[in-house]
């Protein structure tokens, strides 16, 4: 028998099918565009992720040769805070608004001014930002009103998925709590939100656990994937969450921090908890299981950036030995000492989710003299993005039941030794690798064992993951960044009211000709 994993990604779909053990058999990804016609604008059209599920499920049943009565469940993993508007037939009013896009910044900033956005984010779990729905849904209220009015449901990706293969609008636990719009404490929709929003519940899916089971798929989709109608679907969560759970990172203590595209850093806890400050997100991975941490725009995003516009010769060089590029960026950052001769980079290209929750915070280099080289500066933006990591980090800590045991790292940037020995040293803490591959898939996986009774608990997930060599601090580092650190703070807060002004300034001239 076989079991599916599903993870409904930003850039691409993927679908890994594993034996009952979590052997891996096949893995299947299908890209698709993020549109982007502007600087704050991210979306995307919703049939071309739809077609995306099937493809890839039916290639990974192809792979594994799995006969259409053999598969024991299908069970998802999904971004965040995606949200279309469907019309009165069913059919989508809007692409799919991405958590990336920023287009409803002034409305953030107006939650926070005009209606205690602090004490919304305590009831919901999930900061006042651009990302979430709720600041969509009030600058499309605001903003394109009839579109709006006009609105019979307000969905996610996901729920949109399932509504195509089941004609049911269903979300899960989850994805909800990263709405801004879903009571997590009272597992419901927030009544001061939908009174704020002027809609009711009618207008919402039917809220349900992240176990929960759906069968009896619309036929012509199961033939197209090649599987029976009544094969079992598991809603599942959101990516993140199924992330810690993937990574071994669930027990009390233990920390994930991943970094691809973007970042994030998470831990599970047993109750629903929010910051004072509104620096993290809770999220919720089953109704008894919850996620706090802060997720970061700028991860590998500000690699990718330094190898573009700093290493061009060195990466032509590399492409002709068949090197890979971030490896070349990552030997050249080792010239140079921790702390980079004091140059620090702030590295928020793409605003800022956590700790600051500000679309408008900019990155910088500060510190320059006429010392520093391209090494330096190097250096400086990888130690910039464990800096920021570590702030969220911090904050982290101070609302977890147990004291840091275990920190797990994850995502791209896990391949790199350097990396990984820089937020051993910047965190003073080891650092571990799991071995697990795909790890929303797999969390998804193991959430799916749960739903269909196969396993009681998520004990033997440790089994499953295995993990590299851990890195320890190096002292002498420690005490360099410990000095460095809150040089990298103080100047963090200093600029925000700055930030404000330039990324008025940006938006202001960004269009006119040259």
């Amino acid at each position: 028998m076989f079991k599916i994993g599903v993870d409904i990604g930003t850039t691409s779909t993927k679908a890994v099918i594993y034996k009952n053990q979590g052997e891996i058999v096949g893995v299947h990804h299908v890209e698709y565009p993020l549109l982007t016609p502007t600087t704050d604008t991210a979306e995307q059209h919703p049939n071309d992720i739809f077609e995306a599920v099937l493809e890839t499920i039916r290639m990974v049943v192809k792979k594994a040769e799995a006969a259409k009565n053999e598969i024991d469940f299908i069970s998802f993993s999904s971004a965040m805070h995606s949200l279309i508007l469907m019309d009165e037939h069913n059919k989508p009013l809007t692409n799919s608004i991405t958590w990336a896009d920023n287009r409803s910044y002034q409305y953030a900033e107006k939650l926070n001014r005009e209606h205690d956005g602090l004490a919304i984010y305590h009831r919901t779990g999930t900061p006042i930002h651009p990302m979430s729905p709720l600041t969509k849904m009030l600058w499309l209220k605001e903003t394109e009103t009839k579109l709006y009015q006009s609105t019979k449901k307000f969905i996610g990706i996901k729920g949109y998925v399932f509504y195509q293969l089941f004609k049911r609008y269903i979300e899960d636990y989850s994805i909800l709590s990263a709405t801004g719009i879903f009571n997590i404490r009272q597992l419901d929709y927030d009544d001061a939100v939908l009174k704020l929003l002027e809609i009711d519940k009618s207008q919402l899916s039917e809220a349900v656990d992240t176990t929960t089971l759906l069968t009896g798929i619309d036929k012509q989709y199961a033939d197209i994937m090649n599987i029976d109608v009544n094969t079992p679907f598991v809603i599942g969560a959101s990516d993140g969450v199924l992330s810690n759970l993937g990574v071994d990172a669930f027990k009390p203590g233990e920390v994930a921090v991943t970094i691809g595209t973007s970042g994030a850093i998470r831990t599970v806890i047993d109750q629903p908890k929010t910051d004072s400050q509104g620096r993290l997100f809770c999220y919720a991975l089953t109704k008894d299981k919850w996620v706090i941490g802060g997720p970061v725009n700028n991860g590998g995003v500000v690699l990718r950036w330094i190898r573009d516009e700093f290493a061009s010769s060195e990466i032509e060089t590399a492409k002709r030995l068949g090197v890979d590029s971030y490896e070349v960026l990552t030997k050249i950052a080792e010239r140079v000492p921790p702390a980079s001769n004091g140059l620090i980079f702030h590295p928020f290209l793409a605003g800022e989710r956590a700790p600051h929750w500000n679309a408008n915070v900019r990155g910088s280099f500060f510190g320059l003299t006429l010392s520093h080289k391209k090494e330096h500066m190097i250096r400086a933006a990888l130690e910039g993005v464990i800096f920021n990591l570590y702030t969220v980090y911090i904050a982290l800590s101070v609302l977890m039941d147990e004291e840091v045991k275990t920190l797990k790292a994850t995502g791209g940037f896990a391949k790199s030794a350097l990396w990984r020995q820089m937020m051993s040293d910047i965190f003073e803490h080891e650092v571990i690798v799991p071995e697990s591959i795909e790890s929303s898939c797999l969390g998804a996986f193991i959430l799916g064992q749960i739903a269909i009774g196969e396993k009681d608990n998520f004990d033997h997930v440790s089994a499953m993951v295995g993990a590299t060599k851990p890195h320890q601090p190096i002292q002498q580092n420690v005490y360099i960044y410990r000095e460095v650190l809150p040089i990298y703070i103080k100047m963090t807060q200093q600029l925000m009211e700055t930030y404000d002004d330039i990324a008025a300034f940006q938006r202001k001239y960004e269009k006119r000709e040259v």
